[in-house]
């Protein structure tokens, strides 16, 4: 990881802001979903994918909340396009309904920004009785990319500009627990750690990303995944300039410069590539946590 201000080999640091990360770009013609996009990160990537052109609809579960959102960019940038859609990532039922209603919009997309989760909850069990944090930070997101996909490669094959995916990890996936995924004991109460389970979604998005990967290179599909770490900021809105430009270097350059083409199942600290754990690269792992999870999305 990239510490305090040096730059790293990307030319940003995680204290470069997102108009510097950004500057000169005009991404005008292009489409992205952007989930959690009501406070911090999320509604600060909104915003500056607004002031890059790009059209944001925004996942959210809180619709006043998206209102006033969108309102405080539209006050910066008048010709914002943002929209928001009803979205609980706990809920494979609202997922499905997002993802029919986005795909019966006629919307193009290109890029599809993975961000919302909650963090080391006490233990609790979602509406499709799976831990909470699983559901929600992996679970949710894997059925909502797999129900966008065929859009997804529709627009890149039309477009011919390659598609993103980028799924907000964490460092904190160093600290799952032992065996990683905890496949057999995912709603065990008694063996439950708040923070180990955050650990463990954390390095399902990594595995989800490194694993739809492999699947888009087979399938010959013009689209990447990546995983990043946003850097360890604090939740004023305003800070989050820094975790933004972590977030728009992993597009590249379809719509931001320093990534190139092609990269995928890679993930990202402060701007620059990173190395994970084993865990978090072991290809395995990733391919029996997929299997584990389309099981628990029928």
């Amino acid at each position: 990881m990239w510490l305090f201000s040096s730059k790293g080999p990307s030319g940003f640091s995680s204290y470069s802001t997102a108009e510097e990360v950004t500057q000169g770009i005009n991404a005008s013609g292009l489409t992205a979903i952007v989930t959690g996009a009501t406070s911090g990160i999320g509604a600060e990537t909104t915003r500056v994918l607004a002031l890059r052109g790009v059209q944001v609809v925004m996942g959210v579960r809180n619709l006043a909340a998206a209102k006033d959102v969108k309102e405080s960019i539209l006050k910066e940038v008048p010709s914002a396009k943002v929209d928001a859609m009803e979205l609980d990532l706990s809920s494979l039922e609202s997922v499905k309904k997002f993802a029919s209603e986005f795909n019966s919009s006629g919307l193009p997309l290109n890029i599809l920004i993975n961000n919302a989760g909650i963090m080391a909850c006490p233990f609790m069990l979602s509406k499709d009785n799976i831990e909470l944090q699983f559901a929600t930070n992996h679970l949710g997101h894997f059925l909502l990319t797999n129900l966008l996909l065929d859009t997804m490669k529709k627009t890149s094959h039309e477009s011919k500009k390659e598609g993103r995916i980028v799924n907000l990890s964490s460092e904190a996936h160093r600290f799952t627990y032992s065996e990683g995924i905890c496949f057999d004991k995912i709603n065990d109460e008694s063996s439950y750690s708040s923070w180990r389970a955050y650990g463990q979604s954390k390095l399902a998005n990594m595995l989800h990303a490194n694993e739809l990967t492999r699947r888009l290179k087979e399938d010959g599909a013009n689209i990447t995944a990546n995983s990043l770490h946003p850097g360890a900021i604090t939740t004023n809105l305003f800070r989050h300039t820094g975790v933004v430009n972590g977030l728009v270097n992993a597009f590249g350059k379809i719509v931001f410069k320093n990534v190139p083409q092609g990269v995928g199942g890679k993930y990202f600290a402060d701007s620059n590539l990173s190395t994970p754990t084993s865990q978090g690269t072991d290809a395995r792992l990733a391919k029996k946590l997929w299997d584990f999870s389309m099981n628990l999305i029928k």
